[in-house]
């Protein structure tokens, strides 16, 4: 059965997320997604205070750009949250938008070799195991968490063109298809994920999550039968984001709102 979730955007203030949260877990929605889009909210400390403040609800981030962050650090912060909320965090990785990384002044001039190098270092880390390379972007000598986690982290990475999907069956436990993905161009990208796997001696699928949009207004109904074609094209798992015709909805209580909404779809699946 898919897993549903809630998407908590970017163009929405910080202070709030906690009641966003709360209201996904009280609709009884098994996740939470998170963008970190630049510059807006940061990932890793919006997926702090978001598991610290519920009990079951996992929480996705999708994705972190990988330029922007030592592989070593993002480690220990995965790694930690990890540790303080086992089985609930669902970290994903990627390019970013690189514009953004321009702007930011890391821009790599081969974006796929830097998630390359960077998603097996962060994996084995994150497998608690002594990482010591050599590469064009990340160079590791003997680094090792010294708190290593007791369960498996779960590495996602987003992906749309062919090259980069690929990448991400061969080093990701799932692949985060974009927003306005279709059910067409998601059979055809997990088609491409999963040679990559098995190429790479790796069994089964890669987990798949797609990013999708409703009207906030919206019926139940037509959200669920959105939601039920991309699971029939393969998808694991499908977050959702609320959109008005002004814009991002207004305020804390209309993402509430949607929470509810989106629990009635779940009973619909």
């Amino acid at each position: 059965m898919v897993e549903l979730g809630l998407i908590f955007p970017p163009d929405q203030p910080p202070e709030h997320l906690i009641n966003v949260a709360r209201a996904a877990e009280e609709a009884g929605l098994p996740e939470l997604w998170l963008w970190e889009d630049c510059f807006a909210e940061g990932g890793i400390s919006c997926a702090a205070a978001a598991l610290a403040a519920t009990d079951r609800l996992r929480v996705g981030i999708g994705l972190l750009p990988v330029p922007l962050r030592n592989v070593a650090l993002m480690a220990m912060e995965l790694a930690t949250l990890e540790r303080l909320h086992p089985g609930r965090l669902l970290p994903g990785i990627g390019h970013g938008v690189l514009g953004w990384m321009g702007q930011a002044g890391v821009r790599a001039a081969s974006p796929l070799t830097l998630l390359r190098e960077y998603g097996g270092a962060l994996r084995a880390l994150l497998d608690g195991e002594s990482v010591t390379m050599t590469g064009r972007y990340v160079a590791l000598d003997r680094v090792q968490l010294r708190h290593p986690t007791a369960t498996r982290v779960p590495l996602l990475v987003g992906a749309e063109g062919p090259k980069t999907l690929a990448l991400a069956g061969e080093i990701g436990d799932g692949v985060i298809f974009t927003g306005g993905t279709t059910p067409a161009q998601l059979r055809r990208g997990l088609t491409i994920a999963h040679e990559a796997r098995t190429a790479a001696g790796i069994l089964g699928p890669p987990d798949a999550i797609v990013f999708a949009a409703a009207h906030i207004t919206a019926p139940a109904e037509q959200i669920a039968q959105a939601v039920t074609e991309l699971a029939d094209a393969g998808a694991h798992r499908v977050a959702v984001c609320a959109l008005s015709p002004h814009g991002p909805p207004d305020g804390t209580l209309a993402l509430v709102d949607f929470a509810a909404t989106l629990r009635d779809v779940q009973t619909m699946l």
